[in-house]
């Protein structure tokens, strides 16, 4: 691992914050932080910490010793300053003096020292940052040191790989009593420059945030250097047999996600999102022997229960068409959320009873010849916990050639997930009304499309963007941010459809409702008009939708949740206008669609239901149109797009909010919202 300390960058970012009333010392911590946690085998996701001893001018100008910690919660890839508060220090350093000290007292009292009542709680380990005396520390739970603190023997390993410079912590839950041990540890020997903490993590120090970074990239890179060296192979690593042919991403994803579902009712949301991982080591980690035995002992850290449980669900190996596979999915699910039941009451009864069980389901799936599966209650927390699944495996891999993987025990385990100042890091705010369901808009590049994205994505669902042109899609991609997922479509072209569709499972682990939007306007008489103009209109405006149906149903049924298909059918089905009978047949035929849909799929919880817009500035209906038909008829193009009943212009945001309508309305199937300001030749009933 190497250094990747910049003088001049150091230097540029100490002048930027200068600028902005930080002083050097927060600012070389920003920087240096930064550098920890852009790095994931050092930190990932908002773990680790980092701190400096510092001083700041109170509101009477008065210098105060403070410690700036890392914010709870907060990530060290793109920290600022404020995401390091001040707390004062002469407080902190008389808690010492407790025999013993609650987490509630302990966050209570880290927060009246704050200097900023408005800044976020200080990390769970700012006493062992304050109990230690050096000016910058650093914290990682780096892959590699999770591996080396897991071993049974991890203080004499500590010792071989480091001699005397880094001192050796034995297992204690974060918090008041580890920051005094550690401190003590310390205390034995000032002159180590880095404490290993059993089944935790690394910290080192140092007077320089320079000397603290550099020496955290020394000391995992030797003991990256003693698992290459000292690393043998293990038995159970050796891969079982696996089948010849091991189904995708698309065939399985939705598949689980159903039983996931299904498994959930009564205790916990039923949709979730899927992110699948895969690699080399992955791979020998899945297909090992011992799978069973390794994969079970626990986490690597205990940080990651909090993320991932304490251990995975194991599914067998899927086979391509193999309709068994779910099943066997099913027993696998309803034996992991068994296991978990049994842990919490167990566990809790040891404690009281004073505990509320969280939901039983697992955050991980291996799956021998395939990989890992994380789940989240969104595409983020989903990638999260397959993130977290990998570096697991990855420590367990190291652990495991140059030792015996060792995590902590059961009852740990617990007392770790079910620990009020590491649940309160996930959150736990209402969701929105469309958050888990995945949502395809397809034509999402054009105005009405892009609109509908927006409306979806603010609703809390994740996206997937269709478009013909690839460009397009990703613009609006952009302009919603987060994990949405933009993809080139041709919706004429079944094969493309087929594969956008598997890539949109193969990303989400399924799809929930589908916004089958994408159409284009054909003028001209009909008696007047080419075959092949009525043709290109038919692909567009009636195969393109069906197309994207069937492909949709597919998925739907392999989920067994129900879904909703939602299409832009467009007033022209049912009152046409002259010269556009390309247009208005195919809509009229898509409007037919839409119906019979409906009447075919409801049994199987799929609702079908139509948006018919009138006069929506887009692609369908340009600048120069408008200019056309407003001339011809007489009047300002602004009272052309008003003339309606209710006098107003429609826009693709009103569109856009009947489409989010429809997929709400959770007994209505057949229906068709009208959204044209009022016109009584397009009334339906």
């Amino acid at each position: 691992m190497d250094s990747l300390w910049s003088e001049d960058d150091a230097r540029l970012c100490v002048e930027r914050y200068a600028a902005l009333g930080v002083n050097e010392d927060l600012a070389l911590r920003t920087y240096s932080s930064r550098l920890l946690g852009g790095v994931p085998r050092l930190v990932m996701h908002g773990g680790g910490n980092t701190s400096v001893k510092t001083s700041v001018p109170n509101l009477f100008g008065e210098p105060v010793d403070v410690l700036c910690v890392k914010g709870s919660g907060r990530d060290l890839a793109v920290i600022e300053p404020d995401g390091h508060p001040a707390v004062r220090m002469q407080p902190l350093a008389k808690l010492r003096t407790l025999s013993a000290l609650s987490d509630e007292d302990m966050v209570n009292a880290q927060r009246q020292n704050l200097l900023d009542t408005n800044a976020p709680n200080p990390s769970v380990e700012t006493l062992l940052h304050a109990y230690l005396p050096h000016k910058f520390i650093d914290h990682t739970h780096s892959i590699t040191s999770t591996a080396i603190a897991a071993l049974p023997d991890a203080e004499a390993v500590c010792q071989k790989i480091f001699g005397g410079r880094c001192g050796f912590v034995p297992y204690i839950m974060p918090g008041f009593q580890l920051a005094k041990l550690a401190a003590e540890v310390y205390e034995r020997d000032p002159r180590v420059e880095g404490l290993l903490l059993a089944k935790h993590g690394i910290f080192t120090f140092a007077e320089t945030a320079r000397g603290a970074y550099e020496l955290m990239i020394e000391m995992v890179t030797l003991m990256e250097r003693y698992v290459a060296e000292q690393g043998q192979d293990n038995a159970g690593f050796h891969p079982v047999n696996l089948p010849a042919e091991v189904a995708g991403s698309e065939a399985i994803l939705p598949v689980l996600r159903g039983v996931i579902a299904e498994s959930a009712r009564g205790v916990a949301p039923t949709r979730w999102l899927l992110s699948r991982r895969s690699s080399d080591r992955i791979l020998r980690f899945v297909n090992g022997q011992g799978l069973r035995d390794y994969g079970t002992r626990g986490v690597a850290t205990p940080e990651q229960v909090i993320r991932i449980k304490s251990a995975p669900a194991f599914l067998p190996a899927p086979i391509p068409n193999d309709d068994q596979w779910r099943e066997a999915a099913t027993v696998a699910l309803h034996e992991f959320t068994d296991a978990y039941q049994r842990y919490f009451a167990e566990h809790n009864a040891r404690v009281g009873g004073i505990k509320k069980p969280l939901d039983p389901l697992p955050r991980v799936f291996v799956v021998p010849g395939f990989g890992i599966i994380g789940v989240g209650k969104s595409a983020a927390e989903a990638v999260i916990s397959a993130d977290v699944a990998e570096a697991w495996i990855d420590a367990v891999l190291d652990a495991e050639t140059v030792g015996t993987f060792e995590s902590i025990t059961a009852a740990d385990h617990f007392e770790m997930e079910y620990w009020s100042l590491e649940q309160a890091k996930l959150g736990k705010g209402s969701e929105k009304r469309l958050a888990r369901h995945v949502v395809l808009v397809t034509g999402g590049g054009g105005a009405i499309g892009a609109a509908t994205a927006r409306a979806f994505a603010a609703e809390g669902a994740e996206l997937a963007i269709l478009d013909l042109d690839a460009a397009r899609a990703k613009t609006t991609r952009d302009a919603i941010g987060g994990r949405a997922l933009a993809i080139g479509c041709d919706v004429t072209d079944p094969a493309s459809v087929k594969n956008a569709i598997a890539e949109i499972a193969a990303t989400f682990g399924g799809i929930d409702i589908v916004v089958s939007n994408a159409g284009a306007a054909h003028a001209g008489s009909m008696a007047d008009m080419d075959d092949a103009v009525l043709r290109e209109s038919f692909e567009l405006n009636f195969f393109g939708h069906q197309n994207i149906a069937r492909e949709a149903v597919r998925v739907f049924r392999q989920q067994g949740m129900g879904g909703v298909l939602l299409f832009n059918v467009s007033k022209q089905a049912v009152n046409p206008g002259a010269n556009f009978g390309a247009y208005g047949t195919s809509k009229a035929a898509l409007l037919a669609l839409v119906r019979q849909y409906a009447l075919e799929h409801g049994a199987e919880g799929i609702r079908v239901n139509a948006v018919n817009a009138d006069r929506i500035r887009s692609g369908l209906l340009s600048p120069q149109m408008i200019a056309e038909r407003s001339a011809a008829r007489g009047l300002t193009p602004e009272d052309y797009m008003a003339g309606n009943l209710l006098r107003t212009e429609v826009t693709a945001e009103d569109v856009a909010q009947a489409f989010v309508a429809s997929a709400l309305l959770a007994k209505t199937t057949g229906n068709i919202i009208t959204v044209d300001g009022g016109n009584v030749a397009a009334m339906l009933r």
